[in-house]
């Protein structure tokens, strides 16, 4: 088995990635979901697109990947959104769910072992019980407001993951919100007491009716469903601290072992230069997106073509040059299959085509591995231009489309399926083809025209028209 190697957020050096003993070649893997009080916005995106890299390339490696990705649905945003929107907070929050999951279709994504909401009875009672576990050892306390709270002094490991120090934090604020910034981190909430603003979202527990802390539902289902130790645990760069160390915290408190063995995190996603952001007109959802005419393999290829630790900038010029890749890559895979034609012998491509697996294999080095791609595809099209004895053979581009097969596993940017061509387009593609045999040039145009307002393209060939979705 190759070695696949990561930047270990925690140590801060490349590690082998190597499952535990006695779990063969399996590897548990938690990635943080989304809060569900809105759609998803690309900068989400960006995370689990890079996560989904990792998983496809773990699994062309050998590996079997344990997946779990949780969803936020019960927290400050869901439950004010609730409240201004007249609604229970579950029917407010369904259709932010069923849109995340038909998001993730759009871009290709595996699903994952399993997707837990904060709000599951199963979970909410996990959570009762590790606050139960902090509170016997000492690690947590209940204020004069009713909330539970981690006691950060109780654990001396706290901020080694974002490398904090906690002499400059101002430890003895206490704050109640899911949401606080570096200069205000304290003693966090475990269990939020009920108050009238949280209308009829509560549950009882031992500590009287109230909520989970946002921190403690993403410990309670990791380890719930993977098990006290993880092997990887993925976020973006801003959930390192505080919530990340809070995890840590949390779960090497009650288990006394290793929480995750490797932490990886992705940079920040900027949109034409700048923070994205409502005000600045740059937010874009993925809707947005395909409402603009770009398609969801066109988002995955920009969002997936800059190393997960690099700042990506996302632009539509961006996206232009991702259509443009992809549009390169689409008739390389059509011109190896006709080259190919019904061979069924296979010649191995040339070992420089690992190449593309071992720059993934070096902590997901995608610019590396497009290199190879490319590089492929313009040797690849040069013998094919050839008509002398270097020209590539029926074996070789049968041999060059399985080693895409395995590169797509991976990328995930297979063409469309073949769409039907709608009767009216096929019969202006006859009438263009006849005013192209008469030389009507400008009605050849014409028509081309009136095919491409139908939302297809013709292009012509040595072979003839060939018609394309738009």
């Amino acid at each position: 088995m190759a070695t696949v190697q990561i930047l270990n957020t925690l140590s801060r050096e490349l590690e082998s990635l190597e499952p535990r003993e006695g779990q063969g070649k399996t590897l548990s893997l938690y990635t943080c979901g989304p809060t569900v009080y809105a759609y998803a916005h690309i900068g989400n995106f960006r995370a689990y697109v890079f996560e989904d890299l990792l998983q496809r390339h773990l699994q062309e490696r050998g590996f079997t990947v344990r997946r779990v990705m949780n969803l936020t649905d019960v927290d400050d945003k869901t439950i004010r959104g609730a409240h201004d929107a007249g609604v229970a907070l579950a029917d407010y929050t369904r259709p932010f769910k069923e849109a995340f999951f038909q998001d993730l279709k759009t871009l290709r994504l595996l699903t994952a072992e399993a997707y837990p909401a904060a709000t599951d009875p199963e979970q909410i009672a996990l959570m009762i019980a590790m606050i139960g576990t902090l509170m016997e050892r000492g690690h947590a306390y209940q204020a004069e407001d009713g909330s539970i709270y981690f006691r950060i002094a109780s654990f001396p490991g706290y901020g080694k993951l974002g490398r904090v120090d906690l002499a400059n934090q101002r430890s003895s604020q206490r704050v109640a919100s899911d949401e606080y910034d570096k200069e205000a981190v304290a003693d966090f909430a475990l269990w939020k007491a009920w108050v009238p603003e949280d209308g009829a979202v509560g549950w009882e527990s031992p500590w009287g009716k109230g909520r989970p802390g946002w921190h403690i539902e993403c410990s309670a289902m990791a380890t719930g469903l993977l098990g006290e130790t993880i092997d990887i645990h993925c976020g973006g760069v801003d959930n390192i601290f505080p919530h990340h160390e809070a995890e840590i915290a949390q779960c090497e408190c009650v288990g006394a072992k290793p929480f995750v063995r490797y932490w990886m995190h992705c940079a920040h996603l900027m949109v034409e230069g700048s923070k994205m952001a409502k005000s600045a007109g740059n937010f874009f959802t993925l809707r947005d997106l395909l409402d603009k005419g770009w398609t969801g393999r066109e988002i995955r290829y920009a969002l997936i073509s800059v190393h997960y630790r690099g700042a990506l900038n996302f632009t539509m010029d961006g996206l232009a040059a991702a259509r443009a890749a992809l549009g390169r890559l689409d008739a390389w895979w059509e011109r190896l299959t006709e080259t190919a034609g019904s061979e069924m012998e296979e010649e191995t491509p040339d070992l420089t085509t690992e190449g593309f697996f071992a720059a993934l294999d070096d902590d997901l080095n995608i610019s590396s591995a497009l290199a190879v791609l490319f590089e492929t595809l313009r040797e690849s099209n040069r013998k094919m231009d050839q008509t002398d004895e270097g020209t590539l053979t029926p074996a070789q581009a049968r041999g060059l489309l399985n080693w895409l097969a395995r590169v797509d596993g991976v990328l995930a940017l297979e063409p469309e399926a073949t769409a039907t061509i709608p009767p009216e387009v096929e019969e202006l593609a006859t009438a263009r083809a006849a005013a192209r045999a008469a030389k009507e040039w400008k009605k050849s145009d014409e028509i081309r025209d009136q095919i491409a307002a139908l939302g297809w393209i013709v292009k012509d060939t040595k072979d003839g028209q060939k018609i394309t979705k738009s």
